[in-house]
């Protein structure tokens, strides 16, 4: 039973946009481009491989007087080709560099999408934001997005020294989307709510309907002040001008 449970939850977590909505090409000079995507655009185009074995898309959006990178994972039913104007936003507002990739399966990335293939594709743009654009911890924010919550809090459970984490429409666990539970099963994917408790930097959560505001709580050494949004519909600049407020409250934490 449990296998089976686990299987519907993983249908109900990916929807790859069919057919992708871009591809990767290479210029004569050896450059990765995305159609669509001009050089003045300043954006990189990264092809990671994973641990899983698969090769995936990331994007690296400069901004010139950036002192922080958002390390961006999307939701379940879009691929990188459908984000570029979120990102070019994102850039230009909060004045940060960002980061996006799709995950194996989605977009020009190859392989299938599996809970265990996203934390992988995550370790492998973590590990290209360290080793081509040397980004510390303490400079990185994360961001997740529906099922972009699980890399993400997968992520954030291992990095001690992170800037902050943003959690957008999160999911508290594969079986919790489909069933009220309360409890934690081993067939269970994406434990979102029993991985939170191992984030030790600053959370933004956006959830739901109004904003709700500030709230304060300890989380070992460091200060957890967490801004919810609950609302199913969120318009892009609230949620920009609540991450814009989280970063000055944190820039010098």
């Amino acid at each position: 039973m449990g296998n089976v449970t686990s299987s519907v939850a993983a249908k109900f977590a990916f929807f790859p946009p069919e057919p992708p909505t871009y591809d990767v090409y290479r210029e004569e000079n050896g450059k990765l481009v995305l159609p669509g995507v001009t050089a003045d655009k300043n954006m990189d185009v990264h092809l990671l491989d994973t641990k899983g074995g698969n090769k995936i898309v990331a994007t690296f959006w400069k901004h010139p007087f950036a002192r922080f990178t958002l390390l961006y994972s999307h939701g379940n039913a879009a691929d990188l080709g459908q984000m570029h104007e979120l990102f070019i936003e994102l850039r230009a507002h909060l004045r940060v560099n960002v980061m996006s990739y799709d995950y194996s399966g989605y977009g020009a990335s190859s392989g299938k999408p599996t809970e265990l293939n996203t934390y992988y594709d995550i370790e492998a743009v973590y590990n290209c934001l360290k080793k081509e654009y040397g980004v510390k911890q303490e400079d990185l924010i994360v961001y997740g997005q529906s099922v972009g919550s699980g890399p993400t809090l997968h992520l954030a459970s291992h990095l001690q020294k992170l800037r902050g984490v943003v959690l957008h429409s999160a999911i508290l666990s594969g079986i919790r989307v489909l069933y009220p539970v309360k409890m934690t099963f081993w067939f269970d994917i994406f434990k979102n709510i029993d991985k939170i408790r191992r984030v030790s930097c600053p959370v933004l959560v956006i959830h739901v309907k109004l904003l709700i505001g500030l709230m304060e709580s300890d989380c070992g050494n460091f200060p957890r002040k967490s801004m919810i949004l609950y609302g199913s519909r969120v318009a892009a600049i609230a949620t920009l001008k609540l991450i814009q407020s989280t970063l000055s409250i944190y820039a010098n934490s």
